[in-house]
């Protein structure tokens, strides 16, 4: 069953320069060995990070191989403080998120899904803390068993490559981790068409103001970072575009009329719907965590470079108050309705 709620849909089935090689499965051997004698192996997967690109493609696969799926509940209070007191001051607010849904899954699965992700190709690069996120988490939980895969196509470490490694780890036949990888791979492509779809059809109307909310997926949904930035607008008649939700391989090539040399592919996606939508949104709202280095550097390009059309910048960090917030937003749809007067277009460049 599918059920979609602002602009991300939720697939309910039962019940993110270290080493870049694949990652061991951590507990000795004869704990292993026991783990996959028993009927179903549980998978934990945190309610963060990746999870909200690749949420149907995992879920998929670890049920076709008999797994049962447990997701870390949605962001909540206990699961910020668990993810603050579990990392180092330094680290963004997002990936003390991830952190803290990190130990929520502790003692509830067999196994937790962690994977690398290094990068897609040339000038196709990620955030580092992807990188590291293996490492940093093994060394912080050591007692959770992890489950790996990486991305890595400099040292020819594919996706493919990555979930026939985590199926023979699980102890199934290949033939059967083929056939589970391929049908999430399809189920993960038609619920992004989908979206895509479905948000071109929304952008159509004129009757209410429409803002382009640029974000990763995992800041737009997440509870404590871009919900309540999400729900204030729509409190106010806004209707949220979600740049997370447009076709990637689109917006990925739109961005080059931003900057043709960014190598970040997650945010080159985001920044491309800029272009995309630029004739259907009244303005645009950036959200990031703080202190996101990648973020600001793109963020701040976007603000250079864009004319003619509202813009606003929200970094959200762990004291972040509701009520200041609702303040800035409101008056950001105030200089919107007074611009909009004007029929100024966005312009780039």
């Amino acid at each position: 069953m599918v059920r979609i709620t602002r602009g991300l849909a939720i697939m309910l089935l039962p019940l993110s320069n270290p080493p870049c090689r694949p990652a061991p499965v951590q507990g000795n051997l004869q704990e292993r060995s026991d783990t996959l004698l028993k009927d179903k192996i549980t998978i934990g997967i945190p309610r963060a990070f990746l999870f909200f690109k690749y949420q149907y493609l995992w879920q998929t696969f670890f049920a076709e191989l008999n797994c049962q799926v447990i997701l870390s509940p949605e962001t909540n209070k206990k699961i910020l403080k668990e993810g603050i007191d579990s990392s180092i001051d330094e680290s963004c607010l997002s990936a003390k998120i991830y952190m803290g849904h990190l130990a929520y899954l502790r003692g509830k699965a067999d196994f937790i899904l962690v994977p690398r992700i290094v990068g897609f190709g040339r000038k196709e690069e990620v955030c580092t803390k992807f990188n590291a996120l293996y490492d940093i988490v093994k060394n912080t939980f050591k007692e959770v068993n992890l489950l790996s895969y990486n991305i890595d196509m400099a040292h020819q470490e594919s996706e493919f490559k990555g979930f026939m490694k985590m199926g023979r780890e699980l102890g199934k036949n290949p033939a059967l981790v083929l056939k589970a990888y391929l049908k999430g791979k399809r189920l993960q492509k038609k619920m992004e068409l989908q979206l895509a779809e479905e948000q071109e059809s929304l952008i159509q109307g004129k009757d209410k103001l429409k803002i382009l909310i640029i974000a990763h997926d995992y800041n737009t949904y997440d509870k404590v970072v871009g919900y309540p930035v999400v729900k204030h607008l729509e409190s106010l008649g806004i209707v949220p575009v979600y740049a997370d939700a447009a076709d990637k391989k689109k917006t990925a090539l739109k961005s080059r009329l931003i900057s043709d040399t960014l190598y970040w592919t997650f945010n080159k996606e985001l920044i491309g719907a800029i272009d995309h939508y630029q004739q259907n949104i009244d303005g645009i709202i950036f959200i990031s965590t703080f202190p996101c280095g990648p973020d600001s550097l793109v963020n701040e390009l976007c603000l250079r470079k864009i004319k003619g059309v509202p813009m606003a910048n929200i970094i959200v960090d762990e004291l972040q108050g509701e009520a200041g917030l609702q303040t800035r937003i409101e008056s950001f749809v105030d200089i919107i309705m007074e611009r909009k007067k004007t029929g100024r277009e966005a312009q780039i460049g």
